[in-house]
């Protein structure tokens, strides 16, 4: 007989992406929303009065009525929010990136470990169609080209505008980071970056080239200071380029056929990504409940870290070049 037990989980942080967190629990038949906590009380009572969700006035008071959380504040907030969580036991998902520092998301993977308890975190990404049908074919990738560009976020009153409390390679391309090292299986032998921030303390748009041991090239360029929206991914093996539109769900391949190029567009069906990777989350923390044995979500904790440290490498070399030639930049 199917488990039709329901998993009590609750929010942490409901502003811009938070809030739909909770949305998309409250409208899984697997999950029983508890409730929510922002330290923006404000944030909280919007949410909890559109979705019909308890506030709670305390993350503790939450935290302890609940199985799971997600966690959706600020990313230099990740690390001493979460980790109290997976010290309580409680199974966690945490937005990306898993943390601001690479001693924060150690800590908490180890916590994980040691309290033996499902840790994920939300590369969202992974979920999207475009993703899937990359995943599907298998490919032996030899150059993958990204392009990440948003527009500057508004200001908030009291905090920085949403996402600038990091640079845009911990904001936005640590999206394609994850990508590039989903794609490609082999370790890091190089990076050679270029980045500078425009109305951030951080970089607002960087490019980043990847070289791998076993021969494989990416070039990874992200800006949040566009004023045109690109989410898109080229995949080159020694038969095909597959490029890929991570916001309109289509594509096309070019392959070689008989001494010429032939092209063929792919459509894909809209999926929610965020429904989708919440409901992998609770898919890990039921067989967990049923088994006694951790189950993995799709990124588990381990590879976040594993992201963040390539993330990290390329801040300090954006950095490091910036420095050696003199780049000053005012913001």
């Amino acid at each position: 007989m199917e488990n039709t037990e329901k998993i009590k989980v609750g929010v942490i942080g409901v502003g811009a992406l938070g809030r739909h967190h909770a949305r998309l629990y409250a409208e899984n038949p697997g999950a029983e929303v508890v409730g929510i906590f922002d330290v923006q009380k404000e944030n909280a009572q919007k949410a909890g009065a559109e979705f019909n969700l308890k506030v709670f006035d305390s993350w503790e008071e939450l935290a302890s009525q609940c199985d799971a959380l997600s966690v959706a504040v600020p990313a230099t907030y990740h690390g001493s929010t979460t980790l109290p969580l997976l010290q309580m036991k409680k199974h966690v998902l945490v937005e990306k990136p898993i943390a601001d520092s690479i001693e924060n998301a150690e800590k908490m993977v180890r916590a994980a470990q040691e309290n033996g308890v499902v840790f994920g975190v939300g590369h969202v990404e992974r979920f999207n169609p475009a993703m899937t049908f990359l995943e599907k074919r298998q490919l032996s990738p030899v150059f993958i080209e990204a392009h990440r560009m948003a527009a500057y976020p508004p200001a908030r009153p009291g905090l920085p505008p949403r996402g600038t409390e990091v640079s845009v390679i911990l904001d936005l391309m640590i999206h394609d980071i994850d990508l590039v090292l989903a794609l490609i299986d082999s370790e890091v032998e190089r990076i050679d970056v270029m980045g500078a921030p425009v109305l951030s303390p951080g970089e607002d748009l960087v490019n980043a080239r990847i070289k791998f041991v076993n021969g494989s090239c990416a070039l990874l360029t992200a800006s949040r200071v566009s004023q045109t929206p690109v989410r898109q991914l080229q995949v080159y093996d020694t038969n095909n380029c597959i490029t890929m539109d991570f916001g309109n769900h289509t594509g096309t391949i070019v392959s070689k056929a008989d001494g010429s190029l032939v092209s063929e567009e792919v459509k894909l069906d809209a999926v929610n990504a965020l429904a989708c990777e919440l409901d992998d989350f609770l898919c890990a923390v039921r067989k967990t409940k049923e088994s006694g044995v951790v189950a993995e979500t799709k990124i588990p904790g381990t590879q976040g870290l594993k992201v963040l440290q390539l993330a990290v490498a390329i801040e300090k070399e954006a950095r490091r070049y910036n420095e050696q030639y003199g780049f000053k930049f005012q913001n």
